[in-house]
Protein backbone atom coordinates (compact mmCIF):
# COMPACT_ATOMS: atom_id res chain seq x y z
CA UNK A 1 0.00 0.00 0.00
CA UNK A 2 2.42 2.47 1.16
CA UNK A 3 4.74 1.71 -2.45
CA UNK A 4 1.40 2.28 -4.21
CA UNK A 5 0.38 5.67 -2.39
CA UNK A 6 4.10 6.96 -2.80
CA UNK A 7 4.14 6.15 -7.15
CA UNK A 8 0.90 7.91 -7.03
CA UNK A 9 2.14 10.89 -5.21
CA UNK A 10 5.06 11.61 -7.21
CA UNK A 11 3.02 11.30 -10.45
CA UNK A 12 0.77 13.21 -9.81
CA UNK A 13 2.42 16.77 -10.61
CA UNK A 14 4.16 15.17 -13.54
CA UNK A 15 0.48 13.92 -15.25
CA UNK A 16 -0.62 17.98 -13.93
CA UNK A 17 2.25 19.64 -15.98
CA UNK A 18 1.97 17.28 -18.89
CA UNK A 19 -1.72 18.37 -19.43
CA UNK A 20 -0.69 22.47 -18.64
CA UNK A 21 1.99 22.23 -21.57
CA UNK A 22 0.03 19.99 -23.72
CA UNK A 23 -1.83 22.95 -26.12
CA UNK A 24 2.38 23.82 -26.69
CA UNK A 25 3.47 20.73 -27.81
CA UNK A 26 0.35 20.72 -30.32
CA UNK A 27 1.38 23.57 -31.41
CA UNK A 28 5.14 22.34 -31.96
CA UNK A 29 4.29 19.44 -33.68
CA UNK A 30 1.98 21.46 -35.98
CA UNK A 31 4.35 23.98 -36.63
CA UNK A 32 6.60 21.18 -38.37
CA UNK A 33 4.30 19.25 -39.92
CA UNK A 34 3.30 22.60 -42.08
CA UNK A 35 7.40 23.57 -42.21
CA UNK A 36 7.90 20.28 -43.67
CA UNK A 37 4.69 20.32 -46.17
CA UNK A 38 6.27 23.99 -47.45
CA UNK A 39 9.70 22.83 -47.92
CA UNK A 40 8.41 19.32 -49.75
CA UNK A 41 5.87 21.64 -52.03
CA UNK A 42 8.89 24.13 -52.60
CA UNK A 43 11.51 21.92 -53.24
CA UNK A 44 9.77 18.96 -54.66
CA UNK A 45 11.83 15.25 -55.03
CA UNK A 46 14.98 16.63 -55.45
CA UNK A 47 15.50 16.34 -51.57
CA UNK A 48 14.27 13.22 -51.06
CA UNK A 49 16.39 11.94 -53.87
CA UNK A 50 19.53 13.56 -52.36
CA UNK A 51 18.75 11.85 -49.70
CA UNK A 52 18.88 8.44 -51.02
CA UNK A 53 21.88 9.47 -53.56
CA UNK A 54 24.06 9.22 -50.72
CA UNK A 55 22.63 5.38 -49.36
CA UNK A 56 25.36 3.80 -51.57
CA UNK A 57 28.16 5.95 -51.07
CA UNK A 58 30.55 3.04 -49.66
CA UNK A 59 32.59 0.15 -51.21
CA UNK A 60 30.46 -2.25 -49.08
CA UNK A 61 29.22 -3.68 -52.66
CA UNK A 62 25.87 -3.45 -51.65
CA UNK A 63 23.38 -3.14 -54.79
CA UNK A 64 22.80 0.09 -56.09
CA UNK A 65 19.63 1.48 -55.84
CA UNK A 66 16.83 1.82 -58.35
CA UNK A 67 17.70 4.77 -61.09
CA UNK A 68 14.18 6.17 -60.07
CA UNK A 69 15.23 7.01 -56.33
CA UNK A 70 18.21 9.13 -57.96
CA UNK A 71 17.54 12.84 -58.20
CA UNK A 72 16.17 14.10 -61.69
CA UNK A 73 16.42 17.60 -61.16
CA UNK A 74 19.24 19.33 -62.20
CA UNK A 75 20.56 22.71 -61.52
CA UNK A 76 19.90 25.44 -64.01
CA UNK A 77 23.93 25.43 -64.93
CA UNK A 78 24.00 21.94 -64.50
CA UNK A 79 20.67 21.66 -67.18
CA UNK A 80 22.49 23.93 -69.65
CA UNK A 81 25.59 21.37 -69.85
CA UNK A 82 23.61 18.72 -70.32
CA UNK A 83 21.89 20.81 -72.91
CA UNK A 84 25.00 21.30 -75.08
CA UNK A 85 26.06 18.29 -74.78
CA UNK A 86 22.83 16.21 -75.93
CA UNK A 87 22.59 18.75 -78.91
CA UNK A 88 26.31 17.50 -79.93
CA UNK A 89 26.10 13.93 -79.26
CA UNK A 90 22.75 13.65 -81.34
CA UNK A 91 24.38 15.95 -84.07
CA UNK A 92 27.91 13.36 -84.06
CA UNK A 93 26.10 10.23 -83.97
CA UNK A 94 22.96 10.86 -85.74
CA UNK A 95 20.64 10.02 -82.98
CA UNK A 96 17.25 12.02 -81.99
CA UNK A 97 17.84 14.95 -79.40
CA UNK A 98 15.50 13.18 -77.12
CA UNK A 99 17.47 9.92 -76.52
CA UNK A 100 20.92 11.94 -76.02
CA UNK A 101 19.09 14.09 -73.51
CA UNK A 102 17.75 11.25 -71.99
CA UNK A 103 21.09 9.05 -72.24
CA UNK A 104 23.45 12.56 -70.83
CA UNK A 105 20.74 13.21 -67.89
CA UNK A 106 21.08 9.23 -66.35
CA UNK A 107 24.82 9.62 -67.01
CA UNK A 108 25.04 12.38 -64.50
CA UNK A 109 22.82 10.69 -61.64
CA UNK A 110 25.38 7.72 -62.11
CA UNK A 111 28.28 10.47 -62.12
CA UNK A 112 27.26 11.93 -59.02
CA UNK A 113 25.97 8.60 -57.43
CA UNK A 114 29.07 7.23 -58.07
CA UNK A 115 31.64 9.28 -57.69
CA UNK A 116 32.67 9.10 -61.68
CA UNK A 117 32.78 12.01 -64.08
CA UNK A 118 29.95 12.05 -66.29
CA UNK A 119 32.43 12.49 -69.59
CA UNK A 120 34.01 9.10 -68.98
CA UNK A 121 30.37 7.54 -68.74
CA UNK A 122 29.34 9.42 -71.87
CA UNK A 123 33.07 8.76 -73.34
CA UNK A 124 32.24 4.69 -72.98
CA UNK A 125 29.13 4.89 -73.98
CA UNK A 126 30.38 6.58 -77.00
CA UNK A 127 32.85 3.68 -77.88
CA UNK A 128 30.92 0.84 -76.47
CA UNK A 129 27.65 1.18 -78.48
CA UNK A 130 27.78 4.35 -80.47
CA UNK A 131 24.21 5.97 -78.18
CA UNK A 132 22.54 3.14 -79.57
CA UNK A 133 20.66 1.59 -76.38
CA UNK A 134 19.59 -1.91 -78.19
CA UNK A 135 22.96 -2.50 -79.10
CA UNK A 136 24.40 -6.54 -78.73
CA UNK A 137 27.37 -8.11 -79.14
CA UNK A 138 28.25 -11.61 -79.75
CA UNK A 139 29.91 -12.47 -76.49
CA UNK A 140 26.46 -11.09 -75.00
CA UNK A 141 27.06 -7.47 -74.17
CA UNK A 142 23.97 -5.62 -73.89
CA UNK A 143 23.09 -1.66 -74.29
CA UNK A 144 24.72 1.36 -73.87
CA UNK A 145 27.85 0.35 -71.87
CA UNK A 146 28.07 -2.82 -73.11
CA UNK A 147 27.48 -4.91 -69.94
CA UNK A 148 27.44 -8.68 -69.78
CA UNK A 149 24.37 -9.02 -67.01
CA UNK A 150 25.57 -13.07 -66.67
CA UNK A 151 28.73 -11.13 -65.17
CA UNK A 152 26.69 -8.16 -63.11
CA UNK A 153 23.73 -10.34 -62.19
CA UNK A 154 23.57 -9.23 -58.40
CA UNK A 155 24.04 -5.24 -59.91
CA UNK A 156 20.90 -6.04 -62.07
CA UNK A 157 18.15 -8.14 -59.93
CA UNK A 158 18.63 -4.67 -57.29
CA UNK A 159 17.43 -3.07 -60.55
CA UNK A 160 14.67 -5.46 -62.11
CA UNK A 161 17.13 -8.42 -63.25
CA UNK A 162 18.49 -9.20 -66.56
CA UNK A 163 15.15 -7.82 -68.56
CA UNK A 164 16.50 -4.17 -68.15
CA UNK A 165 19.90 -4.48 -69.45
CA UNK A 166 18.53 -2.67 -72.35
CA UNK A 167 17.08 0.22 -70.78
CA UNK A 168 19.30 3.24 -70.68
CA UNK A 169 18.79 3.62 -66.90
CA UNK A 170 19.92 0.44 -65.36
CA UNK A 171 22.33 -0.33 -68.31
CA UNK A 172 24.27 3.43 -67.05
CA UNK A 173 24.13 2.73 -63.24
CA UNK A 174 25.03 -1.35 -63.46
CA UNK A 175 28.20 0.38 -66.35
CA UNK A 176 28.89 3.21 -63.90
CA UNK A 177 28.72 0.79 -60.50
CA UNK A 178 31.56 -1.27 -62.69
CA UNK A 179 33.67 1.25 -63.68
CA UNK A 180 34.20 2.60 -60.00
CA UNK A 181 35.13 -0.84 -58.33
CA UNK A 182 37.72 -1.23 -61.25
CA UNK A 183 39.12 2.23 -60.87
CA UNK A 184 39.27 1.57 -57.16
CA UNK A 185 40.44 -1.42 -57.33
CA UNK A 186 43.70 -1.06 -59.72
CA UNK A 187 44.20 2.78 -58.68
CA UNK A 188 44.23 3.75 -62.87
CA UNK A 189 42.27 4.53 -65.12
CA UNK A 190 43.54 3.06 -68.14
CA UNK A 191 43.79 -0.07 -66.12
CA UNK A 192 40.36 -0.46 -64.96
CA UNK A 193 39.53 0.54 -68.69
CA UNK A 194 41.36 -2.75 -69.71
CA UNK A 195 39.31 -4.58 -67.20
CA UNK A 196 36.14 -3.02 -67.83
CA UNK A 197 36.70 -4.17 -71.68
CA UNK A 198 38.29 -7.26 -70.62
CA UNK A 199 41.60 -6.73 -72.64
CA UNK A 200 45.13 -6.97 -71.03
CA UNK A 201 47.76 -4.72 -71.11
CA UNK A 202 49.57 -6.31 -74.05
CA UNK A 203 46.42 -6.86 -75.96
CA UNK A 204 44.97 -3.46 -75.07
CA UNK A 205 47.92 -1.11 -75.10
CA UNK A 206 46.51 2.40 -75.53
CA UNK A 207 43.93 1.05 -77.85
CA UNK A 208 40.82 0.92 -75.92
CA UNK A 209 41.42 3.11 -72.94
CA UNK A 210 43.45 5.67 -75.19
CA UNK A 211 39.88 6.04 -77.32
CA UNK A 212 37.89 6.28 -74.47
CA UNK A 213 39.84 9.12 -72.58
CA UNK A 214 40.52 11.05 -76.32
CA UNK A 215 36.16 11.55 -76.51
CA UNK A 216 36.09 11.84 -72.57
CA UNK A 217 38.60 14.69 -73.18
CA UNK A 218 36.82 16.17 -76.64
CA UNK A 219 33.38 16.47 -74.38
CA UNK A 220 35.37 18.29 -71.82
CA UNK A 221 36.41 20.91 -74.68
CA UNK A 222 32.61 20.75 -76.15
CA UNK A 223 31.66 22.17 -72.12
CA UNK A 224 34.41 24.28 -72.43
CA UNK A 225 33.10 26.06 -75.36
CA UNK A 226 29.95 26.45 -74.25
CA UNK A 227 30.95 27.98 -71.17
CA UNK A 228 33.30 30.41 -73.23
CA UNK A 229 30.35 31.09 -75.39
CA UNK A 230 28.12 31.71 -72.36
CA UNK A 231 30.61 34.46 -70.67
CA UNK A 232 31.06 36.29 -74.32
CA UNK A 233 27.27 36.27 -74.62
CA UNK A 234 27.39 37.78 -70.80
CA UNK A 235 29.76 40.49 -71.22
CA UNK A 236 28.17 43.99 -71.60
CA UNK A 237 28.64 45.99 -74.44
CA UNK A 238 31.06 48.52 -75.52
CA UNK A 239 29.32 52.07 -76.46
CA UNK A 240 30.25 53.41 -79.44
CA UNK A 241 32.49 56.13 -79.38
CA UNK A 242 31.31 59.55 -81.68
CA UNK A 243 33.03 59.91 -84.50
CA UNK A 244 36.15 62.37 -84.67
CA UNK A 245 35.04 65.76 -85.96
Amino acid sequence: MAKSHSTQSSTAPQDFRWARNAPALFLLVASLVFLGTLINNHHGPSISGGLWQGVDASDSGEPVFPAALLPVKASPEEAGYQRALADYLARRYRVSAQVTTNIVANAYAAGHKFAIDPMLILAVISVESSFNPIAESTMGAKGLMQVIPRYHADKFDALGGEKVAFETGPNIMVGAQILREYIRRTGDLADALQLYVGATSEENENGYSGKVMAERDRLHYVLRQYLNQGRIAQQPARPRLAPAI
